[in-house]
């Protein structure tokens, strides 16, 4: 079995170029690596294959083909929640999300209604997509 379930998650959006540079400060932050899987015919888009401890996983952005702007509150995706090793890993993220002008929805903090020890920091990417990096001490 693989130690992830997914094998990989491509993101429809609005400007390729900002996104690739948020989603390469973000991802190299948290230990992934662009990849070049890019062939003649194939569309234009940017991969990051996760850390080795994660298994074959990656994280691919595409240009979106229609004016559509993304909202979490209409069918499809709500958000995405990257695991963190610690505490301190959820804090790093948040000072690196600071540098980067991010949006942040929800500084880091603990959610116990979630379940016990589950501290986590809450923002979008420039589409307004929400992303979370979460540690809890059970994983």
């Amino acid at each position: 079995m693989p130690k992830c379930p997914l094998h990989h998650l491509d993101l429809n959006v609005s400007e390729l170029q900002r996104s690739r540079t948020f989603y390469d400060r973000l991802l190299t932050q948290l230990g992934y690596r662009c990849v070049d899987y890019s062939s003649p015919g194939e569309p234009e888009g940017f991969d990051w294959l996760a850390p080795d401890n994660l298994g074959r996983f990656s994280i691919g952005l595409y240009p979106a083909r229609n004016g559509i702007a993304y909202s979490r509150h209409t069918p499809g995706m709500h958000h995405i929640a990257f695991a963190a090793p610690t505490r301190t890993a959820v804090d790093d993220l948040y000072q690196a999300l600071i540098a980067m002008e991010a949006t942040i929805l929800d500084p880091p903090r603990d959610y116990p209604q979630y379940e016990p020890g589950y501290y986590a920091v809450f923002f979008l990417d420039p589409d307004g997509i929400k992303l979370e990096y979460v540690f809890t001490p059970n994983d």
